[in-house]
């Protein structure tokens, strides 16, 4: 028998006429979430343009990537607590202005320091709005609402990252004003600025029931920790793992553990940035190591398609994303109708997506064996529409069963804890899957092995999924 957080009402706070209005909610939030994954991907498209603009050597190249990443992994988790504090709303629209700033001073960077300043920017402030979508939606509706607006943004989530390159590439060969690469940040203005405007009058207030502290401790720790995890995972393959990556491996789990022991005996005296009750829930806990199975493979799969269809096969960049719509189109057909299929099928409609990633993973292993690398790219579409149909049974059914259970009071802590667990699990991924991929100098060899490792990983999240409940709570 499992455990569960019972569900309690949103508590929310109007501070304008329109607060509790949700009519505009989606647009507002799905735009920021759609601007954030976008911007992580086509950093990889813009980078041969803008390290030849800015005449970038090849770490400031790497940080403007990593930057990001490491900005947007660290900060989430107390992004989740200042939201549940200082009201959802709120933080989310200062993570979007900032972002939106950030944009601009990428845009317009005059060299590549100052683009990696920008990024980095950039990253905390995805991280400021990463939570508070999650915790917003899971406030915001409930029952069949609650599951099509987390459909919605699972939608949008995986559009910005499969449809990133290609976006990218457009964006680049059309070359709008003269912009070049810069168009690909500076196009996040006027996006940015028109959600500003309507956020205000569509977003409902809402944040913890009694204001949490902030646990400056806890920030600490996490924050030092998780710097020690996600640095070397990042860095660490392109410099051979030098010494120092696994002193901070080594030094972060020992982190991670005196933050785990603080949260805990916060928990019974004070306020702690992760509340440890989340954990009785089985549907949290289960869905976080499902969530790690499955975003391990995501991230790592975009990165392993990309070098095999750019290296292996000397596509351009938006040869390359034309070749990631198959994934996309396949993404499209099921992520729409994603909680139709989870009310249905409940968990195993995870399992299914799982069981679908792992079929279509497994073919184009077989068909990139048959035609090696001289082959048409497109013979490879079969098999990531496959994957692609996979996809979109797992992004949101797997988010909502996480966050439904979870008391509205801790969503925000919920939704911080959520989204990092993505974000690790993807530099963790990329950090193992490049041992594999580079492992060999053969393109088929190297892509066969990647797919068959990933592969496997669907696998094991569709065991993962079997120990959640039945049905979301």
């Amino acid at each position: 028998m499992s455990t569960t957080l019972h569900t309690r009402p949103a508590t929310t706070e109007p501070s304008s006429p329109a607060a509790g209005n949700t009519r505009g909610l989606l647009p507002v939030v799905l735009t920021a979430t759609f601007m954030t994954a976008l911007d992580v991907f086509v950093v990889n498209v813009a980078a041969p343009s803008f390290q030849a603009d800015l005449r970038a050597g090849p770490a400031a190249v790497q940080w403007v990537i990593a930057g990001f990443a490491l900005a947007l992994a660290t900060g989430l988790i107390t992004a989740g607590r200042l939201g549940d504090r200082y009201g959802r709303r709120r933080v989310f629209a200062v993570g979007l202005a900032l972002f939106t700033l950030a944009s601009a001073g990428c845009g317009l960077a005059p060299t590549a320091a100052a683009l990696v300043g920008a990024r980095v920017v950039q990253g905390l402030a995805a991280a400021l709005m990463g939570p508070q979508v999650l915790a917003i939606l899971r406030t915001a509706f409930a029952g069949a609402a609650q599951a099509r607006a987390f459909a919605m943004y699972g939608l949008t989530m995986g559009v910005g990252a499969v449809f990133g390159q290609l976006i990218g590439g457009a964006l680049i060969r059309a070359d709008l004003f003269g912009l070049e690469w810069r168009s690909c940040f500076l196009i996040n203005l006027p996006v940015g600025l028109a959600a500003l405007v309507v956020a205000r009058r569509c977003l409902p207030e809402s944040r913890a029931p009694q204001r949490p502290g902030l646990d400056p401790v806890g920030v600490l720790l996490v924050t030092v920790s998780l710097t020690g995890l996600v640095l070397p995972l990042i860095q660490g393959r392109e410099q051979g793992w030098p010494l120092w990556t696994w002193l901070c491996l080594a030094g972060s789990a020992v982190l991670l553990v005196g933050f785990a022991v603080h949260q805990h005996r916060t928990g019974a005296t004070g306020s702690p940035l992760v509340d440890t009750r989340l954990f009785a829930s089985r549907a949290f806990t289960a869905g976080l190591l499902a969530q790690l199975a499955f975003w391990l493979g995501q991230a790592s799969f975009f990165l392993v398609l990309a070098l095999h269809l750019q290296a292996g096969r000397g596509l351009d960049a938006l040869g390359s994303g034309l070749v990631f719509t198959s994934i996309g189109a396949g993404y499209l057909l099921t992520s729409t109708r994603a909680h139709l299929v989870a009310a249905r099928l409940g968990r195993q409609a995870v399992a299914l997506g799982g069981l679908l990633m792992a079929a279509g993973l497994g073919l184009l292993g077989l068909t990139v064996h048959m035609i090696g690398t001289t082959g048409s790219a497109w013979w490879l579409a079969p098999g990531l529409f496959l994957d692609g149909l996979g996809m979109g049974l797992v992004i949101a059914p797997v988010t909502s069963v996480v966050l439904a259970g979870v008391e509205a009071r801790l969503a925000g802590s919920a939704a911080g804890v959520l989204a990092t667990v993505q974000q690790v699990a993807g530099a963790l991924g990329v950090a193992l899957i490049g041992i594999v991929q580079y492992g060999s100098a053969d393109p088929v060899t190297a892509f066969g092995r990647c797919v068959a490792v990933l592969a496997v990983l669907e696998l094991l999240l569709v065991g993962l999924v079997q120990l959640l409940p039945r049905r979301a709570a």
